[in-house]
């Protein structure tokens, strides 16, 4: 059976009962009392969840079609602190999307802070949520075209706290890289794989 006939519940099938602050910093924390309906009928029973809430970004893979080139930058990630290999990850550039931002001026701005690119025309990929289980989180992916020669070998904000080495590389080595698992995180991952299936596709020159 296909998706499209099945009846999909919405947010009316989901009773919040009690919301409250766990944390609030950064990020935040919500502790929650709901119930949800089943799919066999009627509603199920009061769960409790903690849904961390760390707002929704944008990320662009910085390519440029001409040399057949991507950009990667690396950085600190606190969340691979106990990773074996150390927690300095291989990355395309990302931010998280303020209120009231559009999500494009988003990749254009760090783009810019995070690699010393321009990007020139930007193609919208998909979009995901990162770990729905918990996380409210939902990213946004583009590609970028940009000329990489233009790329700088270091950038970030330091009064962010960022200290970014920009990686220039051919498209074909981050696919090496993404074989051997030394680009181990979702929105690399997915953009590489989105341009290895599009890049044919009349997208690019």
């Amino acid at each position: 059976m296909s998706r499209d006939s099945v009846s999909r519940f919405g947010r009316r099938d989901v009773q919040i009962l009690t919301e409250e602050d766990g944390y609030r910093g950064f990020f935040g924390l919500l502790k929650l009392r709901l119930r949800h309906r089943l799919f066999a009928g009627g509603w199920g029973p009061e769960l409790t969840r903690e849904l961390f809430e760390r707002g929704h970004a944008a990320a662009v893979l910085p390519y440029d079609p001409v040399r057949d080139e991507v950009v990667l930058v690396e950085q600190f990630r606190v969340g691979a602190l106990r990773d074996p290999d150390g927690p300095w990850l291989l990355e395309i550039v990302a931010g998280i999307v303020e209120p009231g931002e559009a999500e494009d001026d988003v990749v254009r701005r760090e783009a810019r802070e995070e690699a010393g690119l321009t990007l020139r025309r930007l193609t919208r990929a998909l979009a995901y949520y990162s770990s729905p289980g918990g996380c409210s989180e939902r990213i946004t992916v583009f590609i970028g075209e940009v000329d990489a020669a233009e790329a700088a070998d270091h950038a970030g904000l330091g009064h962010e706290g960022e200290d970014i080495r920009v990686h220039r590389l051919s498209r074909e080595q981050a696919m090496h890289w993404l074989a051997q698992g030394r680009i181990d995180n979702a929105a690399s991952v997915i953009a590489l794989q989105w341009l290895e299936l599009h890049r044919h596709s009349g997208i690019w020159p």
